[in-house]
């Protein structure tokens, strides 16, 4: 999460207010590697400010020009002669946020981390509009997500004598990681990084172990929720099965960020899966699992 105190962060919001449009976009592909999609500027402020470490940082980068941090200055009440440099003026301003002299936003006084994760700092109608405008709804994309997810990965399953759909690496980031833990008896935990090895692992799931995935897509069985920089976490549990019998049950979180470059779709970041067979069960009810997780465990992943 950023490493901007709440000063910080009111001063180079103020900063990044002076930036023209293009610069904006640009500045958070920079900072966050061109992972994040931003749709408009408020997002494009919100996703630096998030991804930034240190104020120094931002402050160095080229597209925060001398002039900007001039100009902020000026405002602020800090005269500056007119020919000093870039990293004299950065100097400055640092010492002006060290102070305690700056005037904060209101809106971000007595703020904390925690707050600051899950409560936009914009005004409430940016965040309504912004809503409208990507039609966004996390836990819509969750549904129509697994939906998509659990249908492509059955029909690999020979069993089912479907044909087996569109299947592979594509699906996933270069990076993606898996965690894979199964409670059959003792407990087996494994990890797969990369696109090929990742892919490779689940469709064997199914296409070799020949298990079927249902889930339960109720609302106690599915949950979704939106960081701010862009992350979507799914968490979904279910049933596996294999032929006519029921094996057990399965949890199973997804990140989700979308890919620029591929007309922003949803790609896959991470997968952790947990399942755990009939044995581990120790005879509870298993013909519509809900989710064991809750919303503030899911919420520490998106950081």
């Amino acid at each position: 999460m950023s490493g901007l105190s709440v000063t910080e962060r009111s001063g180079c919001r103020k900063i990044l207010k002076f930036m023209a449009k293009a610069d904006l976009l640009s500045l958070s592909d920079t900072v966050t590697n061109k992972m994040i999609v931003v749709e408009n500027i408020t997002e494009a402020m919100e996703t630096i400010l998030s991804f930034t470490k240190n104020a120094e940082e931002l402050l160095r980068r080229k597209k925060v020009h001398r002039d900007l941090i001039f100009k902020y200055l000026a405002k602020e009440g800090v005269a500056m002669p007119p020919n000093s440099e870039k990293h004299q003026l950065v100097k400055k301003t640092l010492e002006l946020w060290s102070s305690g002299k700056a005037v904060v936003d209101e809106s971000l006084q007595g703020e904390t981390d925690e707050t600051r994760q899950i409560r936009p700092t914009e005004p409430a109608a940016d965040t309504t509009d912004l809503k409208a405008e990507v039609g966004f709804d996390p836990q819509v994309l969750g549904q129509q997500f697994c939906q998509w997810f659990f249908q492509l990965l059955n029909s690999q399953n020979p069993s089912l004598g479907q044909q087996p759909q569109d299947w592979g690496p594509q699906h996933f980031w270069p990076d993606v990681k898996l965690c894979l833990v199964s409670r059959a008896g003792s407990e087996q935990m494994a990890d797969f990084l990369g696109a090929e090895l990742v892919s490779l692992r689940l469709l064997a799931l199914t296409r070799e172990e020949r298990l079927l995935f249902s889930p339960n897509l109720e609302p106690h069985g599915l949950r979704a929720l939106a960081s701010p920089h862009g992350l979507v976490l799914v968490a979904v549990a279910g049933t596996i099965h294999r032929d006519a019998a029921c094996l057990g049950i399965f949890e199973q979180i997804f990140g989700l960020i979308r890919s620029p470059l591929e007309n922003n779709s949803w790609k896959i970041k991470f997968v952790n899966l947990k399942i755990r067979g009939q044995d581990a069960l120790g005879g509870t009810e298993v013909v519509a699992p809900a989710l064991s997780y809750n919303s503030s465990e899911l919420q520490l992943l998106c950081r």
